[in-house]
């Protein structure tokens, strides 16, 4: 997996790149920051059952004529939480919205995918959710589809299963609970196929990653081996649906018969919701009634836009809301995002009271000329590139005026000079036109003269003319279904998604040689549409810090800025466990006993005379396995540590780390064992000639 601040290549070129000053262009969408919306809102906050926390949109990796689009609800959910544990809620509507081009209405959806479970209590004489092949709470869905913009629906699906929380071995396998072969088996039989189309509803490993806890105190962000994934260990509950491209497109057309690979025709937004009745009454017998119109009360589109970009007060007002009648004020809080204020310094900016921040500067003072002394500005409420509009340099590029074919009175805005970044990025997509392009081929020093194509998600949604009244944009995960994919097991293959690619495209021979259109390895990352494996969190807050900027040719005034923004980190840079091969992808949830131990290195001594444990390891994971594990441990104690693989026997097969010095943390390390023969084996965690701590595993061929 290619790691951007590790390629040799592009630090070579870092200088060079930016020497250019304005040859460098990307055509990247780029949102903004943080976590995904896990409680992103107060009213949401206390619904968990009704809060999309994620939301992806892929080409599947095996089949090139699939899409696969995964909503995902509750969040933070221990694995441990019983005995009434997390499930989709009654009374609410889960959906999944999609806009194609298709309708000539453009304020209603193409698409429309309906969720509506019901629960059972197979045995409400016991208080245990399994016992005896019974399951209390058991869910089941219907789904149902629309195809004119919700005003009626055909049911697919009358009665999907769900399977049940992985409490643990006894539950699931044992004699007393379901029988079953293994909580993968459920899973596999879950899987509802209509056509060719096939959807898993259930709870998984929350897929989503980063150091939530650090990050929400006041953008902190932890050094390496201090950082923890806050989602590590958390479930969540999954709607995923693996769809036809033919079924996505407009004119029903197959990922084979595209244009080309940045075909417009191929673009869809995709949005998810969740509703409910407006009036809950709760009756004297303890029974709830449910009445009234669907409200909704939560939704989703690019991760983190109603987190961190909508101030609190705004949050729930646009949770009510849908892409086609989101509130103008939405576009001022992306043209001028709070974080801004932390990636900015001087008078009104505050960069220097967030050091975590501190690698992420956005441009004060870009493109210098005799005739621009003193650049472009693009820190909050300054003019950005807004000088533009309307100069012959801007013919035949998006930022030409719309009397002239570009979308110049959208993009670049006076006083709000995040409009020509992360505005489209989020409400409209980018087009395929100048600068958004990539700058082989481009005249040197000119950031609007065409270049290597690139991107193409642009999907508006009022006529594409931002001057017809209202918006033309709303929040959507846009996604190019004719973008080929990137093989997951290809040295390329990136987490920073488009941001990657750019860097292979400017710096890396093929793709810097010709300025013909042609795939770049990862253009089928994040934002164009989100893949599991993408870090988002890492991606949005570079381009808050002005990497998307820098890359479309507005370089940062220092020359070492853009090398100390490809390297920023957040020190969480992948899932705390391994993805599935094949649909659903999602890893099979945590087992509610065998979930990792309470992190002791977070806990204080305080008042209690005790110490930090040196180190708890938790069982690897997948549990069997056949190819490799991943080991989770935590340290409490500074010191070296030793890992080592045994037979039953007690012989030593492999020594896997070997005194290696550990600080206190949170660490995962996975281990291949494509040589080693079936069996079970023994882990075994020491310091010096003392054993800390051992865990089974189980190795299949």
């Amino acid at each position: 997996m290619v790691k951007l601040f590790t390629l040799p290549v592009f630090r070579v070129s870092l200088g060079a790149a930016i020497a250019i000053a304005g040859a460098l262009a990307w055509g990247g969408q780029h949102p903004r920051v943080e976590a995904s919306s896990h409680r992103e809102a107060p009213l949401i906050a206390d619904d968990p059952l009704a809060d999309n926390t994620d939301l992806y949109a892929f080409r599947d990796p095996n089949n090139a004529e699939m899409i696969n689009i995964i909503a995902n609800y509750i969040p933070l959910e221990l694995p441990q939480g019983g005995p009434n544990f997390n499930n989709f809620g009654e009374n609410v509507r889960y959906e999944i919205h999609i806009k194609n081009g298709k309708s000539s209405d453009v304020n209603k959806d193409d698409i429309t995918y309906r969720f509506t479970f019901t629960r059972t209590n197979e045995d409400p004489s016991t208080f245990f959710n399994i016992r005896l092949g019974k399951q209390n709470l058991k869910a089941t869905y219907k789904l149902e589809q629309s195809l004119n913009g919700g005003a009626s629906f055909t049911t697919l699906i009358p009665a999907g299963p769900v399977p049940p929380t992985n409490i643990g071995p006894r539950s699931i396998s044992g004699a007393a609970g379901l029988g079953a072969a293994d909580y993968n088996a459920l899973i596999t039989n879950a899987i509802q196929t209509v056509g060719t189309m096939k959807v898993f509803c259930g709870p998984v490993d929350d897929p989503f990653f980063t150091d939530l806890g650090s990050i929400f105190d006041i953008g902190g962000v932890r050094v390496a081996g201090s950082a923890r994934d806050g989602l590590a260990r958390k479930n969540t509950h999954t709607i995923a649906m693996q769809i036809p491209i033919s079924t996505l497109q407009k004119a029903g057309k197959t990922g084979a018969a595209a244009a080309n690979i940045l075909d417009s025709d191929y673009i869809i937004g995709v949005w998810a919701s969740a509703s409910r009745p407006a009036l809950r009454t709760l009756n004297a017998d303890g029974t709830q009634t449910h009445t009234g119109d669907w409200v909704q009360v939560s939704r989703l589109g690019m991760p983190l836009l109603n987190e961190v970009i909508n101030p609190v007060g705004s949050k729930d007002a646009w949770n009510a809301k849908t892409p086609y009648n989101e509130n103008p004020v939405t576009e001022d809080y992306l043209s001028n995002p709070e974080l801004g204020l932390y990636t900015a310094e001087g008078a009104g900016y505050y960069g220097t009271a967030v050091p975590g921040l501190a690698p992420l500067r956005i441009q004060r003072a870009t493109l210098v000329t005799t005739t621009n002394p003193t650049g472009y500005d693009f820190a909050n409420t300054k003019n950005g590139v807004s000088a533009l509009l309307g100069s012959t340099a801007t013919a035949s590029t998006a930022f030409a005026r719309v009397a002239d074919g570009g979308f110049g009175e959208y993009l670049l805005r006076t006083g709000k000079p995040r409009s020509v970044d992360l505005l489209p990025i989020f409400h409209t997509g980018v087009p395929n036109l100048p600068p958004y392009q990539l700058s082989t081929g481009k005249a040197v020093g000119n950031p609007l003269s065409p270049g290597k194509p690139f991107i193409n998600n642009f999907l508006p949604l009022i006529d594409g003319n931002p001057l017809a009244g209202g918006s033309v944009g709303g929040d959507m995960l846009r996604l190019n279904m004719a973008v080929p994919t990137t093989s997951r097991n290809s040295a390329a293959f990136s987490s920073e998604g488009l941001l990657a690619a750019a860097v292979l495209g400017l710096t890396v021979s093929p793709y810097k040689d010709s300025p013909n259109l042609e795939f770049i390895p990862n253009m089928d990352g994040f934002p164009n549409g989100r893949r599991l494996e993408d870090d988002v969190t890492r991606i949005e807050l570079q381009a808050v810090g002005g990497i998307v900027l820098a890359v479309i040719g507005f370089p940062f005034e220092d020359n070492a800025r853009l090398g100390s923004e490809i390297a920023f980190t957040t020190n969480v840079e992948k899932n705390d466990t391994l993805f599935k091969t094949a649909f659903p992808y999602e890893q099979s949830p945590w087992s509610g006993t065998k979930v990792q131990a309470t992190v002791t290195s977070q806990r204080t001594a305080s008042g209690l005379n005790l110490q930090p444990a040196p180190v708890r390891v938790a069982q690897n994971y997948p549990n069997p396995f056949t190819d490799q594990t991943t080991f989770h441990y935590e340290v409490g104690v500074k010191g070296p540590l030793t890992l080592t693989i045994s037979d039953m026997t007690g012989r030593l097969i492999a020594t896997v780390m070997k005194d290696k010095m550990h600080k206190p943390g949170a660490y995962d390390f996975t281990w291949r064992a494509d040589k080693l023969g079936a069996g079970v084996y023994v882990a075994t965690v020491s310091t010096g000639k003392t054993v800390l701590q051992s865990v089974k595993l189980v190795h299949q061929r």
